[in-house]
């Protein structure tokens, strides 16, 4: 392994580690020296590598939001080749995408913005980038692509794109309670389906399965 691999990998642990340590203690209340042992590291190695606790939180808070970005594109990756049965790849694409959303990761990442924005109040921004506008941006794409093949109706895929994320999130905060009550593998399917069952009432053409 090289010096610049190794120096990544440590970052990327020590990341994974304050992200951990913050979703379990909160901003106020977790210590450099808790993460560095997360992390498996010296507490000198963590100010090595970030210059204080606020940096620190700040890139732990980024890293997480494009982990859970990379696992929604890769969902929606489903899209490129939907197959005969749209409705079936839509509500597998919404079901994944809830679960994520249900996930720890998320639940924290939500729980630490609301928390933190009065502090850190880019991180609406840090966040939303990169769980919400990017993810409807690789959906939209996808939405004009199925559109251009007439498994849906012409239509603006952007505004599409956002219903669509809306029908899934929307519900899901409710449910959930803005992320503190868990919800059932049960329920997360019932709401896929409806959410996609919605959406293609206003936007699928005659043929669409």
């Amino acid at each position: 392994m090289t010096a610049s691999r190794g120096r990544i990998d440590k970052r990327q642990a020590i990341l994974g580690a304050a992200f951990t340590v913050f979703a379990r203690r909160g901003y106020e209340q977790a210590c450099v020296q808790e993460i560095a042992e997360e992390a498996s590291a010296a507490k000198p190695t963590v100010y090595n590598h970030f210059g204080d606790k606020e940096d620190l939180f700040r890139q732990a808070m980024t890293a997480a939001a494009e982990a859970v970005m990379a696992e929604n594109l890769t969902i929606l990756n489903r899209l490129r080749n939907p197959g005969d049965d749209l409705r079936a790849a839509l509500e597998d694409v919404a079901h994944r995408m809830l679960r994520v959303c249900c996930a720890e990761r998320s639940r924290a990442l939500r729980w630490l913005t609301y928390a933190q924005v009065a502090r850190f109040p880019d991180l609406i921004e840090i966040v939303q980038e990169r769980t919400s506008t990017r993810v409807g941006e690789a959906l939209a794409d996808r939405l004009a692509r199925l559109s251009l093949a007439g498994h849906l109706r012409p239509c603006d895929p952007v505004p599409a794109a956002e219903q669509f994320l809306a029908l899934l999130t929307g519900p899901m905060e409710g449910r959930s309670r803005l992320g503190t009550r868990k919800v059932s593998a049960a329920e997360i399917r019932s709401l896929a389906r409806t959410a996609v069952d919605t959406f293609l009432r206003a936007y699928r053409t005659a043929d669409t399965r």
